[in-house]
């Protein structure tokens, strides 16, 4: 999403949320815990660090010990090679869960690569965490591939995301119903940075099982300069029309930039109506100091009024989930200079949750705002309301958090989600 692509259009893609053959199957009524399996570095200090302090604060029985290169040390080691990274987790995590159907979420940590070297074209584009996330989807009765070759990455460039089959459901998640697996990771500028994001999810899940609404607001950031879509109230990536199952639709242009503010804005008249305090910034000013909030949406540095300052000055309530438009936003979790707007800042600055990109996944991967805070305010956790928003899979997403983090008490909400759209 930079601003050289802005005049582009946008293909449908894929199905709704379609079921596996196992779609009629229901939940096992497991422990919480005992869905979760969290991956932890040997060779890294801070992983070690993360994972250890996860496991014993989540009462975490699934623990895999792999041994690859540590992420926390450089930029450089953030990048795994692909046979590197088939050979040191994924062989060791397919040979795991064969004895583990109840697994629905992974948890990765900080000093885990967050990206893979793809083979071919010689571009470093797909997201450790999506790739793992996606695991088997080839297997799936239905499974729409997506194949993607944008002119902005060139024109030998061809690779493929899948249409994610949580997109948009109604049903909360569970591997055997859906097929793959709801990964998200622990990670921030330093190890204190990670593991603040566990404190802050049990802070927040302890006042919802009190009853207790947050009374921060969700701040949701137009960017006038982009237009609205007004005549389709859908999410701007609504897959739920258009193709049936097997089949696939190339993306080879970015959606309208006024898709994703007319999400903002359905968004905010969805909480309203459920009486969720929102603040919709529908001026040219970018916004900024802002305090308590529990949920954040805007264009980062791609809104063309972007103020540094302001995006530093934001600060969240414990169990607050966000994402931003950002192109690279999610392509380093260590320090840097220059470039585009970085999650690891809103990390740092107290929110729970948030997704990122590792390079440039269109402006089609970035999370509906309209359907995660639908989920996350109806009591669904951090990993199902970010999957349910996120209409690809085995892409560049990477989902930050304990995916088991809530923050709002079902009751308040009522009792189902909006009907997929």
């Amino acid at each position: 999403m930079n601003r050289m692509i802005v005049g582009m259009s946008v293909l449908l893609a894929s199905i709704g949320s379609g079921l596996t053959s196992a779609g009629s199957a229901k939940q096992v009524d497991t422990p919480e815990v005992d869905r979760v399996l969290l991956l932890r570095n040997a060779n890294s200090a801070a992983s070690r660090a993360i994972a250890d302090d996860y496991a014993r604060r989540r009462h975490v029985r699934h623990i895999l010990t792999v041994r690859c290169q540590d992420a926390a040390q450089s930029a450089e080691a953030e990048t795994i090679e692909w046979g590197a990274y088939r050979q040191q987790i994924e062989t060791p995590l397919r040979a795991y869960l064969k004895s583990l159907p109840e697994v629905d979420f992974i948890v990765l940590t900080k000093g885990i690569p967050i990206r893979l070297a793809t083979e071919g074209n010689g571009m470093n584009r797909y997201a450790l965490d999506s790739h793992l996330a996606a695991l088997d989807y080839e297997q799936l009765t239905g499974a729409v591939t997506v194949p993607i070759s944008d002119p902005n990455y060139g024109a030998a460039f061809h690779a493929h995301a899948w249409s994610n089959h949580f997109w948009n459901s109604s049903v909360r998640f569970s591997h055997a119903r859906f097929g793959g697996y709801l990964v998200t990771r622990l990670d921030g500028y330093t190890v204190a940075d990670a593991k603040a994001l566990t404190t802050r999810a049990l802070e927040a899940e302890r006042a919802a099982r009190r009853g207790a609404q947050p009374n921060g607001p969700i701040l949701l950031d137009v960017a006038p300069a982009f237009g609205v879509v007004e005549k389709d109230r859908r999410p701007h990536n609504d897959l739920s029309r258009g193709l049936a199952p097997g089949q696939s639709l190339q993306i080879t242009h970015e959606s309208p930039f006024g898709w994703f503010n007319a999400d903002m804005q359905l968004a905010a008249e969805r909480l309203s109506a459920h009486h969720i305090a929102v603040e919709l910034e529908v001026t040219e000013k970018f916004a900024g100091d802002h305090a308590n909030l529990m949920g954040y949406m805007s264009w980062g540095s791609n809104d063309p009024k972007f103020d540094p300052g302001a995006y530093h000055s934001l600060r969240f309530a414990p169990g607050a989930v966000g994402d931003t438009a950002v192109s690279s936003g999610g392509r380093t979790f260590l320090p840097t200079q220059g470039g585009q707007s970085l999650i690891a800042d809103l990390i740092h600055q107290g929110i729970t949750g948030i997704k990122g990109y590792c390079n440039e996944p269109l402006l089609q991967a970035v999370a509906s705002p309209s359907i995660l805070f639908d989920r996350y305010t109806r009591g669904w956790t951090l990993a199902e309301s970010f999957y349910a928003a996120s209409s690809l899979i085995g892409w560049e997403d990477i989902v930050i958090g304990d995916p088991l983090a809530t923050a709002y008490p079902v009751a308040v909400t009522g009792t189902s989600p909006q009907a997929p759209y």
